[in-house]
């Protein structure tokens, strides 16, 4: 299990990235919003949807899993 944050700072594509604790491009304390343990980035997503309209998987600690954006379709 991993405990995952969420940018609170979008990136040049008007998303906030999941970064898990390890990921070297991880924002600073202040900039950033702790989600939670979770087993993949996936479910770390599904809690950042919560939270942000548009959220992204960041291409460094979650590249391999799974999709690398999603919008909230309410």
């Amino acid at each position: 299990m991993k405990f995952f944050y969420l940018s609170t700072v979008p990136n040049d594509n008007g998303l906030h990235e999941v970064h898990d604790r390890e990921c070297e491009q991880i924002p600073d304390s202040y900039d950033r919003d702790y989600l939670g343990p979770f087993n993949s980035g996936n479910e770390a997503m599904r809690k950042a949807l919560t939270i942000k309209n548009e959220v992204s998987l960041c291409d460094n600690c979650c590249k391999s899993m799974g999709y690398s954006a999603i919008s909230n379709l309410d």
